[in-house]
């Protein structure tokens, strides 16, 4: 668990405090203490946020204080809140995941911010009166200058003011008086000058437009507004048109135009297709500033939706869209197939011709453009080209504003925000593809249109005062500054001898009852003109205060509040603050008076409650108020909760115990998740814990209590973590979670002496893990309070420590506890021990002396902290003289880190002393350190720069030096500026950008390397001291020679078959020269063996090479580099594919197979080699079975009966009288029948398909005598499914 603290230890600075109780609009002020802001409502007085009517006199300093404050109020809001923006860690048992700062998902409402800038900017605001006292007219509220109204509603023209007696308003239209009561439309809201034009009853509103300008009057002047220029808004309709479809060649650029009506004001342009979906814009397609939509080129796919421009009006919140566009795109290649638009040359495969760009938008080389000071300038170029060029932005002479550039539309657009003078100049924007580039400039002349520099404020005057009205403003061109009185002309005015006009400055002397009036100053150029209104009022008042009196203001300790005390009178008034009826002015140390009379309190502290009395003061007389301060005791959470580990189903309780100033209520509420806890039946909340009956896994996460006064509040966050049933780990060790140790307690400081003191402590609960460390942190009151720091780190065995102390410290001390989890939460501090004080001992350390301008010298260093200051009122004693002069020192004494020397010539030497010292003495006497006084810019350039060619790329530097006494400062370096002009070869496009060479120190001589061969470059040299360049040297020209070109590009080695292997490559992105061809080498590699390495050479034209494999097994290594007349550049190296997964043999030799398997000549041979050994099975089996020769009987016709004898081989007779071929007789390649060895087949004489063989393979079956031979042709077909048949007849 950890504190999120709102409110720091004793010292912390920046509570908010708060008003008396029965402020309204202050309890609302209320809510921000735990911004740790300034204390509003101590400005507030009751709730009512006073504008300084007593500040009239503030002087435009006291303004940039201000506003200054404000920033840094802003600055420390932001790094205040910078840390709760770190992730907080969850996981299981950390005691870390607590930590966050207090109110860290809070945020201030916006009307704080106003307050804040509102307060900051009353401190040096403009002259209030009160509205009791006699004053000319005040213009309050006005409309715009430029007024577009809704023709659908009732016109208002805004004009509001104050005065005392109330003005009376009348208007003029076009310069002439609005009769308002003879127009029945036209009427003025009461004690208003608003016109409203009423059109319910009919009318056209655009019969009312024109230029109005309203007039305040009453006895003491008059009060005009800016000239309002009234426009009824427009949204004229497109006009009909049929538009026949566009025939575009397909890469050809287009341009779809918008051409949109002219509304008021201008409508806002984009294109749909007609089914209202979307165009998809990209690099290639997009729509420019003026509506209209260009194509780069054009592609087939375009034609797959329409376009139409549509036009969003304002006012009418009305769209209209104009007729579709269709488009027909002519094209060489009519299919649109989807997968050639990722193909890496999509025009190529399309067959589109490419093309160099050209700019679409805008034409030609160059154009101007004009832009207001204060606008925001676009500049656009839209070009055409095949492949889509590329756009890139650059200004000439310097870069582009970084801060305030951005680029739009793919980078064809370029917005350059707030324009000022300085982004005058000349843009240019590249268009370039790989065909080449061009380029388009724009001029570009900034303007502006009147504004401020010392606009004119109301002046308040006692009779017989002195005064003046300055109206000064800038413009380009410059505008003229006219004076008006009272609305009119102030040379047709009445002649006031007590006025004096000075151009841009009216000046009052003894200034009388009858010089009040308003005074206008009108400035104008072409570009516009600016019209302020500042009243001359003479008063004589005495001194009065505006607040209620007798306020009653309650803060909290340490924290910073400002007291408001307005007043008005006239002469102004002079105020003083004092406490409890003291006499002494309070002004200094812990209190601040500003200029407007408020009193602002540094740090609050229990002595400074009391009663705090304003007096203002003029020659009329005085007035005082009074505010009673009440210090109240920080609200502080002192026994935070802690994470916790539980089981499902038990019971937690989680503590938190307040302790605050008894005199303000308490309220105590928890917050879980960070949204308010509902407190339901399984719950019980109280005063200092919050109890969970059945903890439930939904009851897991991060639990805030929040201790709230109506002056500040505390919080202090845990952890709670649920644990299922089944995570109940068996091992009662590894059940107890280590934690963070609980914090140490009950300091005591004895043994005090002069330089140190023994601090004891009582270590708290190692919760499961050993203590290792403990640090001793300690906070003074004086240099930072509320501040710790780190003083010395002990062992986690001990419990007491002596400490070493500084002088004059008035110390606290707190220990931290540490173990393997992480710290422990600090200890409550101890009592304070002040150390008496003695002079320093050291002096401040980094003691610098360097110009930083070229007549002066800004000495530095690092201040002593609170530890070495040993004393009060810590100061610095300053000395320099000039060096090697034996000048006397001059000193100075100095409060704050830095003293700047002025006057001093051109980087002189100077010894420097920085010695310390407070009320008791001197610090001993300082080292002497030596700095220079400012440098200004070299006056001289390097002379005779001789330039020498070493090869290709580099260049030898030789120039005479300068003389010292023209550097004017520390020589850095020598610098040589150098840029490629041009390549020797025929277009191709160069980078002319500037690049440097530095030299450093003193030297004659370098080498500039890195240059692109065969090139024109220009070189210049200068010299180079801390405060920058010097002149540039005379331009020289210099040519690199060819040199050896860059390697190909995309060499790219493709396998189609096992017989042929395909090279491409791209020329060299740097040819460097001349191509002359290209060298190819290549070797075959089949493991570790390796071919003989072959060579080709190639023409410079030739981009391509095939060639066919020696065998398909191996692969080929090839190396390819480019020639020109000097020699083979950069070689690229690539391998021929490798057969997939060619570590494993089998695998390899299985693909292989496969691939072989696809070739005919492979399968030729298989069929050959298997009908061999078909053949030769054949035989085998007939000469198995014959078993040798076979006697034939001498009539085959006649069949073997049962009583003929066998021969005892097994033989019988056979006849070959048939000579014709068998069923399965081969037929050879020249169509005649193949001669078997017998013309006779077992097949005659046994029956079909009945014949079987034994399980060894020899053939059973009963053999007959031969069929007759038409017998056995008719049973063909069925001999024939008999396998062994079938074997027979093929043999």
């Amino acid at each position: 668990m950890r504190r999120l603290a709102t409110r720091g230890a004793a010292g912390d600075v920046g509570e908010v405090a708060a008003p008396a109780a029965d402020s309204s609009d202050c309890a609302r002020v209320r809510s921000l203490s735990p911004w740790r802001l300034i204390d509003l409502c101590a400005t507030w007085n009751t709730g009512v946020c006073f504008p300084s009517t007593a500040w009239s006199r503030a002087s435009s300093g006291v303004a940039r204080q201000g506003l200054n404050e404000a920033e840094e109020l802003s600055s420390a809001w932001e790094a205040h809140l910078e840390p709760l923006k770190a992730p907080r860690p969850q996981g299981l048992g950390s005691r870390e995941r607590g930590l966050v700062l207090r109110m860290a998902r809070q945020q201030p409402p916006p009307w704080v911010h106003a307050a804040f800038l509102l307060f900051f900017l009353s401190l040096g605001g403009a002259i209030e009166i009160p509205m009791d006292l006699t004053q000319p007219p005040t213009i309050t509220k006005q409309s715009v200058k430029d007024h577009i109204v809704d023709p659908r509603d009732n016109i208002l023209i805004e004009c509001e003011a104050k005065g005392n007696p109330a003005p009376s308003f009348h208007w003029t239209r076009n310069s002439r008086f609005f009769n308002i009561a003879k127009d029945p439309r036209v009427s003025m809201r009461r004690r208003s000058g608003t016109l409203v034009i009423d059109f319910r009853s009919g009318g056209r509103p655009e019969e009312y437009e024109g230029e109005y300008q309203c007039f305040a009057r009453n006895k003491f002047g008059t009060a005009l507004s800016n000239r309002i220029r009234l426009q009824v808004s427009k949204s004229p309709l497109w006009p009909k048109e049929n538009l026949d479809p566009v025939v575009v060649q397909e890469g050809a650029p287009l341009t779809l135009q918008c051409n949109p009506p002219p509304g008021l004001p201008s409508p806002v342009i984009f294109w749909m297709s007609s089914s209202m979906e979307p165009i998809t814009q990209d690099k290639r397609v997009s729509q420019g500033h003026n509506g209209d939509l260009y194509f780069s080129n054009v592609m087939l796919q375009d034609m797959q939706t329409d376009y139409s421009c549509n036009a969003r009006f304002h006012f009418t919140h009305t769209i209209q869209q104009k007729n579709p566009f269709t488009l027909k795109v002519l094209t060489n290649h009519p299919y649109n197939d989807s997968s050639l638009r990722n193909h890496p040359d999509m025009y190529s495969a399309r067959g589109v011709a490419e093309r160099t760009p050209s700019f679409m938008y805008p034409q030609g080389t160059s154009s101007s453009q004009m832009v207001l000071r204060g606008m925001d300038l676009l500049l656009e170029c839209i070009a055409s080209g095949v492949p889509t060029p590329d756009i890139a932005w650059y200004k000439k002479g310097g870069d582009l504003p970084s801060d305030k550039a951005k680029f739009e539309n793919f980078n064809k657009a370029l917005r350059i925000t707030n324009v000022s003078e300085e982004d005058s100049g000349e843009y240019f924007c590249l268009a370039s593809n790989k065909m080449g580039s061009i380029r388009h400039t724009i001029s570009v002349r900034v303007k502006a249109a009147p504004y401020w520099l010392d606009e004119p404020k109301n002046l308040i005057l006692a009779p017989g005062e002195d005064g003046r009205l300055v109206c000064r403003a800038n413009g380009n061109p410059k505008p003229t500054v006219q004076w008006m009185v009272n609305g009119e002309p102030l040379q047709s005015a009445p002649p006031n001898p007590n006025r004096e006009v000075a151009g841009d400055t009216i000046i009052f002397r003894d200034t009388q009852i009858s010089s009040r009036a308003v005074y206008q100053c009108n400035t104008s150029n072409e570009h516009g003109y600016l019209l302020a209104n500042a009243f001359v009022s003479v008063l004589d008042v005495p001194p009065r205060m505006l607040s209620p009196r007798n306020q009653f203001i309650r803060v909290i300790l340490y924290n910073r509040t400002r007291l408001d005390c307005p007043f008005f009178g006239s002469p102004i008034p002079t105020l003083r603050w004092f406490k409890n009826g003291q006499g002494s002015n309070l002004d200094g140390g812990n209190y601040h008076v500003y200029e407007n009379g408020s009193l602002e309190i540094k740090m609050i502290r229990k002595e400074d409650q009391g009663i705090y009395t304003c007096v203002a003061t003029n020659i009329l007389g005085k007035a005082e108020n009074q505010v009673r301060l009440e210090v109240k005791d920080p609200t502080r959470i002192y026994r935070m909760p802690e994470d916790q580990v539980v089981k499902r189903g038990t019971t937690v309780q989680l503590e938190c115990r307040v302790k605050h100033d008894p005199s303000l209520k308490l309220t105590v509420s928890w917050l879980k998740d960070d949204e308010p806890l509902y407190i339901g039946n399984r719950m019980k909340k109280e005063d200092d814990s919050l109890t969970i009956f059945g903890v439930a896994e939904r009851d897991q996460g991060s639990y805030t209590c929040v201790a709230s006064t109506e002056l500040d509040q505390d919080l202090a966050k845990a952890y709670l973590t649920v644990l299922a049933d089944q995570a109940t780990p068996t091992n009662r060790l590894a059940a107890l979670p280590k934690g963070r140790p609980d914090r140490p307690r009950d300091l005591e400081l004895t043994d005090l002496a002069e330089r140190s003191v023994r601090l004891t402590w009582i270590p708290g609960d190692d919760n499961n893990s050993p203590i290792t460390d403990y640090v001793v942190q300690f906070e003074e009151d004086q240099f930072q309070p509320g501040v710790w720091h780190d003083h010395s780190k002990f062992p986690g065995s001990v419990n007491s420590a002596i400490l070493q102390l500084s002088p004059y410290v008035n110390y606290q001390f707190r220990v931290i506890a540490v173990n393997e989890v992480g710290s422990s939460h600090p200890s409550l501090p101890s009592e304070r021990y002040r150390t008496s004080g003695a002079p320093p001992e050291s002096n401040p350390s980094d003691v610098k002396g360097e110009g930083t301008r070229k007549n002066n010298m800004e000495i530095t260093w690092t201040p002593m902290n609170a530890t070495s200051a040993f004393g009060p009122n810590l100061r610095y004693i300053v000395k320099w003289r000039r060096r090697e002069t034996r000048e006397t020192w001059n000193n100075v004494t100095v409060w704050g880190s830095r003293y700047v020397v002025g006057q001093t010539p051109v980087y002189v030497p100077y010894e420097i002393r920085v010695q310390a010292e407070n009320d008791f003495g001197k610090a001993p006497e300082p080292d002497t350190v030596i700095g220079y006084s400012g440098e200004d810019y070299p006056r001289a350039a390097p002379t005779e720069v001789k330039i020498r060619v070493l090869n290709s790329t580099a260049i030898s530097l030789q120039w005479n030096r300068v003389y010292s006494d023209t550097v004017q400062g520390q020589l850095r370096e020598y610098r040589a500026y150098y840029w490629r002009e041009s390549s020797l070869l025929k277009n191709l496009w160069v980078s002319q950008k500037r690049q440097q060479a530095s030299f450093p120190g003193d030297r004659p001589r370098g080498v500039v390397s890195r240059l692109f061969p065969y090139s024109n470059y220009k070189l210049e040299m200068v010299v180079v001291n801390g405060r920058g360049d010097g002149p540039r040297s005379e331009t020289k020209e210099f040519t690199t020679p060819e040199g050896v070109p860059s390697a190909p590009r995309r060499f790219r080695v493709r396998q189609p078959n096992l017989e042929t292997i395909n090279l491409e490559w791209d020329h060299p992105e740097h040819p460097n020269g001349i191509l002359i061809g290209y060298t190819l080498k290549y070797v075959a590699f089949n493991g570790t063996k390796v071919g003989k390495q072959m060579v080709e050479n190639f023409s410079p034209n030739q981009t391509k090479f095939s060639m066919q494999r020696a065998d398909p097994v191996s692969r080929y290594r090839f190396t390819l580099s480019a020639r020109t007349q000097v020699g083979s550049g950069e070689a690229v190296t690539e391998e021929s594919p490798a057969p997939p997964n060619e570590a494993t043999p089998t695998a390899a030799y299985t693909n292989n197979q496969a691939d072989i398997a696809t070739q005919g000549w492979f399968i030729g041979l298989m069929c050959a080699i298997a009908l061999l050994v078909l053949i030769l099975l054949i035989v085998c089996f007939i000469k198995r079975s014959r078993g040798g020769k076979y006697p034939v009987r001498e009539k085959k016709d006649v069949p073997l009966g049962p009583e003929d004898p066998k021969e005892e081989d097994g033989s019988f007779d056979y006849s070959d009288e048939d000579n014709k071929p068998l069923q399965g007789s081969q037929t050879s390649l020249d169509g005649t029948i193949k001669q078997q060895e017998s013309d006779d087949s077992l097949v005659d004489y046994g029956e079909g398909g009945e014949g079987q063989f034994n399980e060894d393979g020899s053939f059973i079956g009963q053999y007959t005598v031969k069929k007759d031979k038409e017998e056995t042709e008719g049973n063909e077909s069925s001999e024939a499914t008999s396998p062994v048949n079938a074997i027979y007849s093929l043999a």
